[in-house]
């Protein structure tokens, strides 16, 4: 009596076995991806930034240091850069807890001001005004050092945020959202501070920004 061949491809205990290794290797991926991922978006420490070892997510004290964005051939796009120190309102010395500090104000008063109402923020919130996610980079704040009668780039941001109405920047005016110097401190250090995170590039078009301080992020391009 001849014995019947059966295909792989219809043998119930194959495909259960192969279900199984699928599943057993998607969970381990999954794992590893998990904890890779936590690694590249864990915040630096200002110990970090003073060895020159680079973080996806820098420590809050960046806000002592020059922050550029440059093209990275490899990666194809922009990446920030940090540079040596730079005084930030005066200072280039400002504490791990001080920074902290600032940085939280700073976010309680993007969300006090619901600023993603209109803006976006790391690719959350609306588009009626311009991405905020690298504004601090934005070549445009050079012009309101002169119209703000300003010494410094953070002292025109900060003058900007409180009277806005003062200094138009685009069609689609910002209003006086009542922020008082010690908030606009707060939101122009966060602000700072997150065009300082690498993005992979996001948001694309901001590469596009030239020096002639007419195109860029304020003005919606």
């Amino acid at each position: 009596m001849s014995r019947k061949v059966v295909s792989v491809w219809t043998s119930i205990p194959f495909w259960r076995k192969s279900a199984a290794w699928v599943t057993g290797f998607a969970a381990i991926l999954l794992i590893w991806l998990t904890f890779d991922s936590m690694s590249q978006i864990s915040m630096g420490t200002d110990t970090d930034l003073r060895n020159g070892i680079t973080k996806r997510v820098p420590a809050p004290t960046v806000i002592n240091y020059k922050i550029t964005y440059e093209m990275d051939i490899k990666r194809g796009h922009e990446v920030p850069k940090i540079g040596e120190k730079e005084k930030f309102f005066g200072r280039d010395d400002w504490s791990e807890e001080e920074a902290s500090s600032l940085l939280r104000l700073g976010k309680l008063a993007s969300q006090a001001k619901n600023c993603m109402n209109c803006h976006t923020l790391l690719g959350n919130g609306a588009y009626y005004a311009p991405d905020l996610t690298k504004a601090w980079l934005d070549p445009a704040w050079e012009n309101y050092i002169l119209m703000t009668d300003s010494k410094t780039k953070e002292e025109a941001m900060s003058k900007f945020l409180q009277n806005p109405s003062m200094y138009p920047s685009h069609e689609r005016m910002m209003p006086n959202l009542g922020i008082t110097q010690k908030e606009a401190m707060g939101l122009v250090a966060f602000l700072k501070h997150m065009s300082s995170i690498d993005t992979n590039g996001f948001p694309r078009n901001f590469g596009r920004m030239s020096l002639d301080g007419k195109t860029g992020a304020i003005h919606g391009k």
